[in-house]
């Protein structure tokens, strides 16, 4: 093992034993190359004032080399702004503005002992970062039967995760019987990983704030009495909230330092928050219990977190972090993410309304619980939704996903609110079609 990478563990173990033997093997061994070429470089630009021949970049009058025919269509930005690269990181800036963002949306992560965000490669680079760090082959990971697919995908197929689930709703609410049950089935000194996704993908289904204390509760029970638990909070969605109902903070406050055997993540994107999809800024944030809000644990762990983007992507595009940092720094930031939020609900509740004013379709299809996010499940009664799918392109060109043989996702997201109406009369059409 590295010498940076005993060091780096020995700065885990001297503040929580246990957060050590949370982590991977890859975990463990995983170290940031602060003595390597980076530190070097980094040395030579603060010393090398006259000569500075250290770093992989191409440099013309004290500025990035670059094509006129690319900086034509950056006109807000300098070459060096633009084209360089950023530390693997993320850069400083950004990494301060989205954990000042995270205080602003969760005031109780008010002085919660946790790292500072390391910025990914968009929502499944912060998954990933979580993966490798975290998941060993054969480690158990729980989540609900309602789920991304890139979770089987990432934990499943990639890192061999044996993957376990439980059953996600009970009439109009969550199954919460049946989470606790599936945490019950492990017992003292395991270590057991859980992804908790809120507003959930595919349902479109957030906690009400009652079931997310007890969601809390079960977890934090759970490390009472011995289970060794990362709990990975996936805010992909994040602020996309439709009831005064459901929880208005992420699940990662209620868990973020809250107890030594409970290691919590937080991953979360520009992507949805920001509305910027294509340019790919994630982030993931650590928490735990029993140790000081500025830990040297969380310096350690952000360490590794950076090595795995190292090792990986190098880093993430410094362009597109200094356009989202610029927009958090905007005076109508907030005023303009809470706007599209408002349109997004009217599209939810349309939805909702469509769905009450046609009760006969309930002879093919009924909805599953859904308040926030972007998407709704429908579960169908009769008709196989692979089935469905295809009917509805080949016949009305109209596009939804198949999650199982009996649900049918509808991203309310990107529809306009007058097409709604018309798209759900069309997948009853379709239904009858295949009857």
């Amino acid at each position: 093992m590295d010498p940076l990478a005993v060091e780096l563990n020995a700065k885990i173990a001297a503040e929580n034993p246990l957060a050590l033997e949370l982590l991977s093997e890859l975990g463990k061994r995983m170290y940031f190359p602060s003595k390597g070429i980076l530190s070097q470089s980094a040395e030579a630009k603060t010393l090398g004032k006259r000569f500075n021949a250290s770093i992989g970049t191409a440099l013309e009058a004290g500025q990035a080399m670059h094509l006129d025919c690319v900086m034509r269509q950056l006109d807000d930005f300098n070459a060096n702004e633009a084209l360089l690269y950023a530390p693997s990181q993320g850069i400083a800036e950004l990494r301060q503005s989205w954990r000042q963002k995270n205080l602003h949306d969760n005031p109780d992560l008010q002085g919660v002992p946790c790292s500072l965000p390391i910025v990914t490669n968009g929502l499944s680079g912060a998954l990933s970062v979580a993966a490798d760090l975290f998941v060993n082959p054969g480690d158990s990971l729980l989540m609900a039967n309602m789920n991304w697919d890139n979770y089987h995908l990432n934990f499943g197929v990639r890192c061999q995760a044996k993957l376990e689930f439980y059953n996600y709703f009970e009439g109009q609410g969550l199954d919460l019987q049946a989470s606790r049950e599936a945490l019950q089935k492990h017992q003292a000194g395991e270590k057991l990983v859980v992804i908790l996704n809120f507003p959930n993908n595919p349902s479109g289904y957030t906690a009400t704030e009652e079931e997310g204390e007890a969601l809390a509760q079960a977890l934090l029970q759970s490390a009472e009495r011995g289970l060794n638990l990362v709990v990975l909070v996936d805010d992909a969605y994040f602020g996309l909230f439709f009831d005064s109902a459901l929880m208005q903070q992420s699940m990662f406050s209620k868990l973020a330092g809250k107890h030594p055997r409970l290691l919590a993540i937080k991953a979360d994107a520009a992507t949805k928050e920001v509305y910027v999809w294509g340019l790919r800024v994630g982030f993931i944030s650590f928490s735990i219990g029993g140790v000081s809000e500025n830990s040297p644990l969380f310096a350690a762990l952000e360490a590794k977190a950076a090595g795995i983007v190292r090792s990986t992507i190098s880093n993430c595009s410094i362009l597109s972090q200094k356009i989202i940092n610029q927009a958090l720094q905007d005076p109508g930031f907030y005023a303009q993410r809470q706007a599209k939020a408002a349109l997004m609900k009217t599209r939810a509740l349309k939805v909702k309304e469509v769905l009450a004013n046609n009760p006969d379709w309930q002879e093919h299809f009924e909805a599953y619980p859904f308040s926030s996010g972007y998407f709704m499940c429908l579960r169908l009664k009769k008709i196989d939704a692979e089935s469905l799918r295809l009917h509805l392109l080949q016949k009305y060109q109209a596009g939804t996903i198949s999650i199982t043989a009996s649900d049918l996702r509808i991203a309310f997201s990107c529809l306009e609110e007058h097409e709604i109406p018309e798209l759900f009369k069309t997948i009853y059409l379709a239904c009858q079609d295949l009857d």
